[in-house]
C-alpha cells in the first residue's frame, strides 16, 4: 500500500490529479473502488453479525446498497459528471454552490468534514479492535498506530490515484479470502449443510423473513448516502466521461448485492453454527457478541497462513474505507472551507491537510471509546440534512438557497435530537425517517416564503 502512495506521489501534478485522479479512470477501477469504500470494514464485520443474528434474511441490507447505486447512476451522475468536468468540481458541495450559492456550501463542507473524520477515526478503531483481539500480544494502542499510520501515509504521498488503485487491490484481497478460503474452510469444518439445517432456526435460511420496518429503515439509512456522499461524488468526478462513472456505479450495485451481501451473512450464519455446537471454546450466546462471532470463528478454524489471508481481507476492507474518508474529510475542508484549492501551491496544501486531518483522525481513535456513536451521528446528521436540498437541485427548476439551508438544519438537527434524546419513535420506525420528514416540510415552508435573489433572476430571465 505504501508503495502505490510513493509512484503516485511521484505523478501527481495538480490538485485535480490529487482529488479526483486527474479525472481519467476507468469504469473497474471506479466501481471497485466505490464498493470497498461502501462496503468496508464497518459492513464486512456488519454482515457477519446480522448473518450471526438473524441468518439470510439480513442479506437485505445491502439490497439497499443496490438500490441506491443504481439509482444515483440513473438519476444523479448525468446531471451531475458533465457540469463537474466543465466547471473543474472538485467536492460535492461545489455541485451545492453552483446550484444554491456559498453558503449552502460552507455549511455543506463544514458537515461533511466532520463527519468523514469521525468516519476515518472509527474505521482505523474497528481495524484495531479486531486485530487486538486477534493476535495475543499486540495491543489496542499499537494497532491502532500501525494501521493508521500507513493509511494516512500512503493517502497523503497518492491522493485519489492511490486510493482507488489501493482499493481495487484491498477489493481483490478481501473477495479472495473470503469467497475461497474463509467461506469453504468454515463449510467443512461446522459439518456442512446437514448440520446447518439442524442447528439453525427455520427463520435463519428463509430470506423473507424480516419485518417490513427493518427493510424501510435501512433504505432511509443507506439509499441517500448515494446522493449526498463526497467520496461518491470524488468517484464520479475521477471516471474519464459520464458513461464510464454510470458503469462503475453499476458495477459495485452488483457486487455489493448479490454478491458480498451473501457471503458476508452466510460466514455469520456459520460461526452461529460453531457456536452452537461448541467449536467455539470459551463462548456462548452470552459472552460473545454477534459481530464478532465471524473473526472469532475465522481465528478459530483456519491455519495458520490462511488465517493471515483472512485477517488481511478485514484489514483491507477496513483501510479501504479510512483512506477514502480521509480524503473526503480534506477535500472539503481545503475547497469548500478554505477555498484553497486553485492557490499555485494546492498540490502541496493538499497533502498538508490530510496529513493533519489524517493524524487527528489517529488521535481521536487513540483518545475516545465512543467514535462509532459519533460515526453514526455526523452521519444520519449528513443524510436527514443533506438528502433534501440534493434532491431540489436535482429536480427543482429554480432550487431555493434559503430553503436549502433551513432544510439542512432542521432535518439534521431533528434526527440527532431523536437519537440522543432516545425517543422511542412509532412502529419502530429509524430517526433518520423523521429527519427527512422534517426537511422535506421546511424546504417547502422555507420556498413559500418570497425570495428577493429568485425574484431578480426570473425577472432578468
Amino acid at each position: 500500500m505504501l508503495g502505490v502512495g510513493f509512484y503516485f506521489m511521484r505523478r501527481n501534478t495538480s490538485t485535480d490529479d490529487y482529488y479526483v485522479g486527474g479525472r481519467k479512470l476507468s469504469s473497474i477501477h471506479i466501481g471497485l473502488s466505490v464498493v470497498a469504500t461502501d462496503v468496508g470494514g464497518g459492513f464486512s464485520i456488519g454482515l457477519g453479525g446480522l448473518g450471526f443474528a438473524m441468518g439470510l434474511s439480513g442479506s437485505w441490507l445491502l439490497f439497499t446498497g443496490l438500490v441506491g447505486a443504481w439509482l444515483s447512476a440513473v438519476l444523479l451522475i448525468p446531471r451531475v459528471s458533465d457540469l463537474a468536468r466543465k466547471k473543474g468540481f472538485l467536492s460535492f458541495p461545489q455541485f451545492l454552490e453552483h446550484v444554491y450559492d456559498k453558503r449552502v456550501a460552507l455549511l455543506a463542507g463544514v458537515i461533511s468534514a466532520i463527519g468523514y473524520l469521525g468516519f476515518t477515526s472509527s474505521q482505523i478503531l474497528a481495524g484495531a479492535k479486531l486485530a487486538s483481539s486477534t493476535f495475543s500480544g499486540l495491543s489496542l494502542n499499537q494497532a491502532l498506530l500501525i494501521m493508521g499510520v500507513v493509511a494516512v501515509i500512503y493517502t497523503v504521498l497518492g491522493g485519489l490515484k492511490a486510493v482507488i488503485y489501493t482499493d481495487t487491490v484491498q477489493w481483490i484481497v478481501l473477495m479472495t479470502g473470503l469467497l475461497f478460503i474463509g467461506l469453504p474452510f468454515a463449510y467443512f469444518k461446522i459439518g456442512g449443510l446437514e448440520t446447518i439445517k439442524a442447528t439453525l432456526p427455520p427463520s435463519f435460511l428463509n430470506i423473507t423473513a424480516i419485518s417490513w420496518q427493518n427493510i424501510v429503515n435501512w433504505m432511509f439509512t443507506i439509499i441517500p448516502i448515494w446522493f449526498i456522499g463526497m467520496t461518491l461524488y470524488q468517484r464520479i468526478y475521477a471516471a474519464k466521461d459520464t458513461k464510464t462513472a454510470q458503469k462503475g456505479w453499476f458495477i459495485a450495485g452488483l457486487f455489493e448485492y448479490p454478491l458480498m451481501s451473501f457471503v458476508g451473512v452466510i460466514l455469520g450464519m456459520f460461526a452461529r453454527v460453531a457456536l452452537d455446537n461448541g467449536l467455539l471454546p470459551g463462548y456462548t450466546t452470552t459472552n460473545l457478541d454477534a459481530e464478532m462471532g465471524l473473526p472469532v470463528l475465522l481465528r478459530t478454524i483456519l491455519p495458520v497462513g490462511f488465517l493471515g489471508i483472512v485477517l488481511s481481507s478485514y484489514f483491507s476492507a477496513i483501510m479501504s474505507t479510512a483512506d477514502s474518508c480521509l480524503m473526503a474529510s480534506s477535500g472539503n475542508i481545503l475547497t469548500d472551507v478554505l477555498g484553497k484549492h486553485n492557490s499555485k501551491n494546492g498540490l502541496r496544501y493538499s497533502q498538508i491537510l490530510t496529513l493533519i486531518i489524517g493524524a487527528l483522525a489517529l488521535l481521536i481513535a487513540l483518545k475516545m471509546s465512543s467514535v462509532l456513536e459519533l460515526m453514526l451521528h455526523s452521519y444520519s446528521f449528513m443524510v436527514s440534512g443533506m438528502f433534501i436540498p440534493v434532491l431540489a437541485a436535482l429536480f427543482l427548476k429554480n432550487p431555493n438557497p434559503v430553503a436549502a439551508l433551513s432544510s439542512m438544519i432542521a432535518g439534521g438537527g431533528t434526527t440527532l435530537v431523536l437519537i440522543i434524546s432516545g425517543i422511542s419513535l412509532p412502529l419502530g420506525l429509524d430517526a433518520n425517517i423523521f429527519g427527512i420528514g422534517i426537511s422535506i416540510l421546511a424546504y417547502w415552508l422555507t420556498s413559500l416564503i418570497p425570495n428577493k435573489r429568485l425574484l431578480l433572476n426570473s425577472r432578468q430571465k
